[in-house]
């Protein structure tokens, strides 16, 4: 199936009047911002409406406006649990996937539902397409607020074709040619240890993981453990049929980072022992001018909205990136993914 992004003369003239209330009488659509196509707004026309029941007798149109604005956002429909965002998403998708090959901590807070990510408050997360590094990721992502926060604490979305249409074209062709090469290290006192990003304290089982999805695995003494893997920058969306920027260079490499952060990490390990770092594919550093084009596509794609209580994203992950606010006061954000792809399954 294959879904044209809306122009831009057509997405003025849906800003101009008002959204059509569903066949059923029961929602109302619009979008959040009219300078930005995502995320569109989903509410309840009437008072009652099961966003669980109504989602999944919707699901096959839902599908089509999600590949359509990239994002949608489920407002006041009294989503009250953990238990029923789950369920929104099993009305939604086949159902929300473990937490693999991870890069962030999360608590799992019931089935397959996960904090979003237990960074501290006052850190900015860059925004990202969610395990784009991975040989395997979620096509689909879900975000629920049980609590916002006090203040800031929004989750910034951005639509990937803006973000592709802000790179040049000559860093294209030079990511497509060469690719992506993450390198992460494990066990060296800064992020997860290797027992967590692969849920196995058993060597074989990693070294029997990474040989299957084509990632290296280097172990270094103390039980510490090095891996490269190598992904493309461009993979082709499988349902609309689009080339997207979909990869981890930006988000990994170690000056996207806070500069206080940055400077401790380069203080203690050389470019090859940090954390996380990424490089061309074939081993080359990447320009900092490079970077801070790419930082900036990210940046100036975004669109941000304030939490409110019982809100449910639904996010294409191939066609939105998304971040996350410094905040203060207690939050509770709560995600679930769906849907798993294989990145050589959309290679281009």
């Amino acid at each position: 199936m294959s879904i044209v992004p809306p122009s831009p003369r057509a997405l003025g003239a849906v800003r101009r009047k008002a959204m059509n209330v569903s066949e059923q009488q029961l929602v109302t659509e619009r979008l959040l911002s009219p300078d930005h196509a995502l995320p569109l707004v989903i509410e309840p026309a009437v008072s009652g409406v099961d966003l669980i029941a109504w989602a999944a007798r919707e699901r096959e149109s839902l599908e089509k406006k999600l590949l359509q604005y990239g994002a949608l956002l489920f407002r006041g429909f009294n989503v009250a649990s953990v238990e029923q965002f789950d369920q929104v998403i099993a009305a939604l998708s086949p159902g929300a996937l473990e937490y693999m090959f991870r890069a962030s901590p999360r608590t799992r807070v019931g089935g397959n539902i996960y904090t979003s990510t237990d960074y501290p408050a006052d850190q900015m997360i860059f925004p990202h397409n969610e395990h784009s590094y991975s040989p395997r990721f979620p096509l689909r992502l879900f975000f629920y607020c049980q609590l916002p926060s006090e203040t800031g604490g929004e989750t910034p979305i951005g639509s990937t074709r803006a973000v592709k249409a802000r790179i040049s074209p000559q860093i294209e062709a030079r990511f497509r040619e060469k690719g992506v090469l993450y390198v992460r290290n494990y066990g060296d006192g800064f992020g997860l240890p290797w027992q967590s990003v692969f849920q196995s304290e058993d060597r074989r089982e990693v070294e029997a993981y990474c040989a299957s999805v084509g990632i290296e695995v280097e172990w270094k003494d103390n039980n510490r453990l090095r891996t490269r893997q190598r992904g493309p920058a461009v993979v082709r969306h499988p349902r609309t049929g689009e080339e997207v920027w979909f990869n981890h260079a930006t988000f990994f490499h170690i000056s996207t980072l806070p500069e206080r952060i940055r400077d401790s990490l380069q203080s203690n390990f050389n470019d090859l022992d940090l954390p996380t770092n990424t490089f061309y594919g074939d081993g080359e550093p990447i320009e900092p001018q490079v970077l801070e084009s790419l930082r900036a596509a990210y940046l100036d794609s975004l669109v941000r909205f304030s939490w409110q209580q019982g809100d449910v994203l639904f996010i294409d992950n191939m066609l939105a990136v998304h971040g996350r606010e410094p905040f203060t006061g207690k939050r509770a954000i709560m995600t679930g993914m769906a849907e798993a792809l294989l990145s050589s399954d959309v290679a281009v």
